[in-house]
């Protein structure tokens, strides 16, 4: 059995009866805060829109600018491979310890690296102080 109003029969009346017996303040006062609700919605409604937007263009600008250092990236290695291969291709007797020390970093203080490598620089060292007799 559906029906279009109230279930109770008399909730409909004690609802008419509350809001004829409520005084004229209360009633303006519903009124009002009804308004100011529905304007505050509407306001947070445009702010998160605006930040919609917002977010949008500033995601975009971050992908542009990434594209932009990862083609400079891409052009620098290019640039140090082609150096790299170019430097592999001129190969001297006698230049062999001056070529690892272009490729390694000996200076503990500049290196970036995360990695100790300590070891492996004293090793390296070592071996261009006395290197092995074949």
């Amino acid at each position: 059995e559906e029906s279009n109003g109230p279930i109770d029969c008399y909730a409909a009346i004690s609802q008419a009866d509350r809001l004829q017996s409520e005084p004229e303040s209360i009633r303006k006062w519903r009124e009002e805060q009804k308004e100011r609700l529905e304007q505050l919605d509407a306001n947070s409604r445009k702010q998160e829109a605006e930040w919609k937007e917002k977010a949008i263009k500033e995601l975009e600008e971050w992908y542009a600018r990434q594209d932009e250092k990862l083609e400079k990236t891409k052009a620098s290695n290019r640039a140090a491979e082609e150096a790299f291969v170019n430097d592999a291709e001129e190969v001297f007797p006698g230049t062999e310890w001056e070529r690892v020390a272009q490729l390694c970093d000996f200076n503990p203080k500049s290196s970036k690296q995360a990695k100790d490598v300590s070891r492996m620089r004293s090793v390296l060292i070592s071996l261009k102080q006395a290197p092995l007799v074949r």
